[in-house]
């Protein structure tokens, strides 16, 4: 080939090289970026006094004459609005049946707004859902309530060749020339004394119990159950991934079987996870009878056939790449095959063998099909170390699809969803991370 088109072709290959790692750092970034900004929302944002309160009265966090100075200037600005509540329900009587009925309709509504904004009102029994306790704990959700209390939705049909737009009405026309009419201002310029919101750094999201479906609370059961079944599955699959993988590169004789040994595991490795699922199920469970129905024993073991392709493949080609007069040095020393194999074979590969490790614990925290069938809840306690082999377990993956589907108030909660994709992120980021560290010190010692 000639030296100039040579030498054209070469810098062309580290140009597309160039823009190719580029356009997937840009892409990283751009996937990342969202999911930082709405996930740091779960550990940073403006707490209200009802954040405070629910802190102090759940988890005994905060000094409790603060809070009570608090509590009574915030009363000073709600107690108005329960005022001007009750005038109007006395004034009720004075209206004919059928406009009296309307206002009491609407009325309910706002009362029941109002609760969700700022909690029972004074002297009222006390609800039994925590959620119903307590008024609203962030100040962007106070807002959202706010803007429910003081405009209604209709739907503007005036335009045939539309399907109807959605038009705010303010609900201070339904109450013009009535006691209740200043309420709508009062509230609009006094939310703030009466939430008094404030600068919160929530870290202890990671490590609180979930509370009310998640209304509450932080997400550690989650943390900790993805913990135990991604554990679980590298205890059961390395083992029997890298045993494998010497099996096949140094003692098995090539042939029909073998070949078809290495088809069917190339082949599992493309199996949808959703069928591990279901085999987990119907094996691990219902066959074998590993627990009497979801466990994280089960769930480990499903998760460990899902990843064992993957460990397989990773630690052949990490064994296959060790130079063969590694090999022959050792057997002419007179050492068997058996101790060439563990103790310069295996040492050489080992960085490659922990990478496709590492790799699969990623994709084992991040599975959610395989433990729908066999190991994961929507809610639960942390389990103890013993209660892994018969209980179920929250985890991050299945929770993050559980709460923005399932979720009876999917937009209330936002936040702990993406909260939690953030936390997934982050642990999978930290595993790579604590790879490349790994492999890179691993490396530095073999060449030392």
């Amino acid at each position: 080939m000639n030296p100039r088109t040579r030498k054209i072709l070469d810098r062309s290959f580290t140009g597309f090289g160039l823009v190719s790692i580029f356009l997937l750092t840009a892409s990283l970034f751009f996937l990342l970026s969202p999911i930082f900004y709405k996930g740091i929302s779960a550990f940073l944002f403006d707490g209200t006094i009802e954040f405070r309160k629910i802190q102090f009265d759940k988890y005994q966090r905060g000094n409790k004459e603060d809070l009570e100075k608090e509590i009574l200037e915030a009363s000073s600005a709600r107690n108005e609005v329960y005022r001007k509540i009750e005038d109007f329900e006395n004034s009720l009587k004075n209206y004919d049946f059928s406009i009296r009925r309307q206002y009491k309709s609407d009325l309910r509504e706002i009362k029941e707004l109002i609760h969700e904004l700022l909690g029972p009102a004074p002297g009222k029994r006390k609800p039994v859902l925590i959620r119903e306790q307590y008024g609203k704990t962030r100040w962007d959700r106070a807002q959202v309530t706010l803007n429910h209390i003081l405009y209604r939705e209709e739907w503007d049909y005036s335009d045939t060749t539309s399907m109807g737009k959605k038009v705010l009405v303010p609900r201070e026309k339904d109450f013009a020339h009535t006691e209740i009419e200043p309420l709508f201002q009062h509230l609009e310029k006094k939310l703030p004394e009466m939430l008094l919101p404030q600068k919160t750094l929530y870290w202890q999201f990671l490590i609180d119990d979930s509370m009310d479906a998640h209304f509450f609370g932080g997400i550690w059961p989650e943390i900790l159950g993805t913990f135990y079944l991604t554990i679980g599955a590298m205890v059961f699959a390395v083992p029997l991934g890298v045993i494998a993988a010497i099996y096949l590169t140094e003692y098995a004789k090539e042939g029909k079987l073998i070949s078809a040994l290495r088809i069917c595991i190339s082949t599992l490795a493309g199996v949808p996870s959703i069928v591990f699922g279901l085999f987990g199920l119907a094996f691990f469970i219902n066959t074998l009878g590993v627990s009497q129905s979801k466990s994280v024993l089960a769930g480990s073991m499903t998760l460990a056939l899902l990843i064992l392709p993957t460990i397989i493949r990773a630690s052949e080609e990490a064994i296959m790449a060790v130079p063969k007069t590694y090999k022959e040095a050792a057997l002419s020393l007179g050492a068997t095959k058996w101790h060439t194999v563990m103790t310069v074979i295996i040492p050489a590969a080992l960085p490659g063998i922990l990478t496709g490790i590492v790799i699969s614990m990623g994709r084992a925290a991040g599975e959610t099909a395989p433990i729908i069938f066999t190991a994961a809840v929507s809610v639960g306690k942390p389990l103890q170390i013993l209660e892994i082999f018969n209980q179920p377990t929250p985890a991050l993956s299945w929770n993050i699809y559980n709460l923005c589907t399932e979720h009876e108030a999917v937009d209330e909660i936002r936040h702990v969803q993406y909260g939690m994709v953030l936390t997934l992120v982050a642990l999978v980021l930290l595993l790579n991370l604590a790879a490349i560290i790994t492999r890179a010190k691993i490396s530095k010692k073999l060449r030392g």
